[in-house]
């Protein structure tokens, strides 16, 4: 397995995406792009890709994004993908259709040397908030955009308007001690959360024009797998993982009951749709 070099206030993040817990999400990749696939579409509407563009795709994954970028811009354009997990890259290679005009590269986006003023557009779909300095970051890649280019991605809100990866979280902590908080501006899913803190950064970085538009969804955790995948996909990946991570079995047999408990009023047929909240987050490099 390969690791990127990176800047090295990224080095906890690069090893995190390339350890089990990588693996894990790279294993998961079709079941949480039918979770996630519907933010796909909502980006990519804002985004607006068009025929011949280039475009940057940030933390890209197991690379569904990149593809329908990809198939967004072509035959012309040109969509890149870019992450630091070589476990999901190596999905996202296996997983390419052939002939779409896209590469993969296993970099981190903070010092990747991408070509002055080459891109079009740079999104992403939840691939931004993990960056140790957001700042010098989004300046790198803001160097990589024509003064015409664009900026369009998704991240969450806050924990509290996010019950789909909050619930199951409040049902393992009845049983274990809670982790550590995460600062405001910690790397991290909700690292993004503060309007402001956005708003500055990519101002910071050379953006203008900065726009974010709320929005919510429903998130049903169990894909339509009834209320028994809803709970084992919350044991899989997500903070309620995180947090038994190192228990023993009794324990975490304990938490599965809860999380059951607290999932099971959501059940509808084989749905278990609690609620999703997102930034919408445009802007102009210029």
């Amino acid at each position: 397995m390969q690791q990127p070099s990176g800047h090295e206030q990224n080095a906890d993040q690069i090893a995190y995406w390339n350890g089990p817990s990588g693996q894990r999400w790279a294993d998961r990749h079709g079941v949480q792009e039918k979770l996630l696939g519907p933010i796909a579409d909502v980006l990519i509407d804002r985004a607006k890709p068009k025929p011949g563009e280039r475009v940057i795709d940030v933390g890209c994954g197991s690379g569904a994004t990149t593809v329908a970028f990809a198939r967004a811009v072509s035959p012309d354009g040109f969509a890149l993908g870019l992450d630091v997990s070589d476990p999901m890259l190596s999905q996202a290679r296996a997983l390419a259709p052939k002939g779409l005009p896209l590469d993969f590269v296993l970099a981190d986006a903070t010092v990747h040397p991408f070509e002055p003023a080459s891109f079009d557009l740079l999104a992403s779909r939840f691939g931004v908030m993990f960056f140790a300095d957001p700042v010098v970051s989004f300046a790198n890649l803001h160097r990589a955009l024509r003064p015409t280019g664009r900026l369009a991605f998704v991240c969450w809100r806050e924990p509290k308007e996010n019950p789909w990866m909050m619930a199951p979280l409040m049902a393992v902590y009845k049983h274990v001690p809670k982790m550590p908080p995460v600062g405001p501006e910690e790397p991290g899913p909700f690292a993004f959360a503060s309007e402001e803190r956005v708003m500055r950064i990519l101002k910071g970085a050379g953006f203008v024009d900065v726009a974010m538009e709320p929005h919510n969804l429903a998130m049903d955790i169990a894909i339509g797998g009834g209320l028994d995948a809803a709970v084992e996909g919350s044991l899989q990946i997500g903070p309620a993982s995180r947090a038994l991570q190192g228990h023993p079995p009794e324990t975490y047999e304990a938490a599965k009951a809860s999380i059951r408990e607290t999932l099971a009023p959501f059940l509808k047929g084989q749905s278990v749709a609690l609620q999703g909240a997102i930034w919408i987050v445009t802007a102009r490099a210029s």
